[in-house]
């Protein structure tokens, strides 16, 4: 959420991040409308409360001297009604203000791309060698210019093809118990997602990264302090008659830990990296990827979270990204960095990067990671500060997938087929005990 003081001082800079954004900067004129009646409505309550106490005073003398009090409490009763007129008038400005408040979305760092699609997010950096199917390379050096690369004659299997050929899961009949985009897990596979997740988790740990198990299931404020609720609401799932929902990533519970609490300056950053299923409704991704692993309801991941000084936010953003890259690079997959652009932002992020590994059964590069620093936008909606010489500052919050199961063992599976099988990544060997997924 965005500081009200910001927007009453300068709402042009407001605007100007809206359209930035490609949205309607209307909006910023709607919660100043309803900021000034909610402040002027507080302005008349306190000096019909101020006449109030003066007229009981007069009152009272009067009653003394004997004199005629009848119009003074007439003058009460309609102050009385014109309070209590106001204080509901109050309370629907303040939720109308506050309304429009929690769904403005967050305020662009300078060194977020401004342009619409994602398509014109510019590609930061590539590494790795990709393989590419003769007769693609202009293609392919528009989307990771500088990458190396090697030309195959023959399209790698999809791992939809592969996970049924070679019993690594069931797709048809986890559709028969849970529905589309379930999924069993069999074999080797399974033994490879548990690899991943540890290997991904010693990585982080060695960092300095506390590990948390969150809970599964956060309550709609917590939710609401951590996402544009309105946004993602049909991505989540909502359980029946309680106040409590399904995460969607560790990120949400993790950020919400420290709701409602001081933090001491001397502890900044706070680093976590946490490991939980993740449950998502996948709403408005109809038709998209409706095979195999890669799009599912249900999948683990390991995320990072970091709470740190308003100062050292940039730099942190830095090193949450570099540890994606780490993992991703010794798990020798070919990759590219985006700086996501403006139009393509969620209300929360300020600034986002994207890591997008190439999938060379699909020809194109899939997104694995997302990192995004949020500033202060759900600190301040979830109340998280810290003291800094005697003075309460709101925390810096940033989040960063640190590796998804589902995607990166497909991955896995379209970058490294041999004959033998799927090659196993050598970091993840000790952590497998084998080294193929024979065919």
């Amino acid at each position: 959420m965005i500081d009200i003081k910001i927007i009453r001082t300068n709402p042009d800079a407001i605007r100007e991040h809206l359209r930035k954004r490609f949205e309607d900067p209307g909006v910023v004129d709607e919660i100043l409308k309803y900021d000034r009646m909610w402040r002027e409505s507080l302005k008349e309550i306190e000096a019909l409360r101020h006449e109030r106490n003066e007229k009981s005073v007069e009152i009272g003398k009067m009653k003394k001297s004997g004199g005629d009090i009848g119009p003074l409490k007439e003058r009460m009763k309609e102050i009385n009604a014109r309070i209590k007129e106001l204080e509901e008038k109050v309370q629907q400005y303040k939720e109308k203000r506050d309304y429009l408040l929690m769904r403005l979305p967050n305020i662009l760092m300078e060194d977020t791309p401004v342009c619409e699609n994602e398509e014109n997010s510019p590609v930061l950096r590539v590494w790795g060698r990709a393989k590419i199917l003769d007769g693609t390379l202009e293609n392919f050096r528009r989307w990771a210019p500088n990458m190396d690369f090697e030309i195959v004659e023959n399209r790698p299997e999809s791992h939809v093809d592969i996970l049924d050929k070679y019993d690594l899961a069931d797709i048809e009949r986890a559709g028969k118990v849970a529905g589309a985009r379930f999924y069993y897990l069999k074999n080797k596979l399974v033994l490879l997602e548990l690899a991943l997740i540890r290997f991904a988790l010693d990585i982080m740990v060695e960092k300095g990264y506390t590990p948390v198990s969150p809970p599964l299931m956060i309550r709609r404020e917590a939710m609401e302090g951590v996402t544009d609720f309105s946004a993602f609401e049909e991505m989540i799932y909502k359980i029946d008659g309680e106040d409590l929902y399904m995460i969607a990533t560790a990120e949400h519970p993790l950020v919400a830990m420290h709701m409602k609490e001081i933090l001491e300056e001397k502890d900044l950053p706070i680093k976590y990296v946490g490991i939980s299923p993740c449950f998502r409704k996948e709403a408005g991704a109809h038709g998209k990827d409706t095979k195999g692993i890669f799009r599912v309801h249900n999948f683990y991941k390991v995320e990072q979270v970091i709470f740190s000084k308003p100062e050292e936010s940039p730099s942190l953003m830095e090193e949450l990204v570099g540890n994606a890259e780490e993992i991703i690079q010794k798990l020798e997959l070919p990759y590219r960095v985006i700086n996501i652009c403006s139009g393509e932002l969620g209300a929360v992020a300020a600034k986002k990067y994207d890591i997008e590994v190439w999938m060379p059964a699909q020809q194109k590069f899939r997104e694995v990671v997302s990192c995004s620093n949020c500033l202060e936008y759900q600190s301040r909606r979830l109340k998280i500060r810290y003291r800094h010489k005697g003075e309460m500052k709101f925390v810096h919050t940033l989040n960063s997938t640190a590796l998804a199961t589902t995607r990166i063992m497909v991955a896995i599976i379209e970058n490294f087929q041999e004959d033998k099988g799927i090659r196993i990544p050598k970091a993840l060997v000790p952590y497998t005990g084998f080294e193929y997924i024979e065919f």
